[in-house]
């Protein structure tokens, strides 16, 4: 991969990182004000919920923007590594969901 395709990588992954944690944050945050104030317990349920699921999917985001954009630069050992890792994430996924 050349400088380019790296910097523009980087910028990718810092705004992914940025806006997935400010969302979950936000979500949790009001979801935690409405369930302390016993305003709505299934609204605030759902903003609690929602707000560790997109806390969590940051990562995974990461890692599939990751593959298109060493994918793009044609950097096959980054591809082939970046997969292997997003598997690994979905198998635990898969097993976590199959015992829970």
């Amino acid at each position: 991969m050349n400088e380019e395709a790296l910097e523009r990588l980087e910028t990718h992954l810092g705004t992914l990182l940025f806006v997935g944690v400010a969302a979950a944050a936000s979500l949790l945050a009001i979801g935690l004000v409405l369930w302390m104030v016993n305003a709505n317990a299934t609204v605030a349920t759902w903003l609690l919920n929602a707000g560790l699921i997109v806390l969590m999917a940051t990562p995974i985001l990461r890692v599939i923007v990751s593959v298109v954009e060493y994918a793009r630069g044609r950097d096959w050992f980054f591809v082939t590594t970046t997969l292997a890792v997003l598997g690994v994430l979905l198998v635990s996924i898969v097993l976590a969901l199959k015992t829970g």
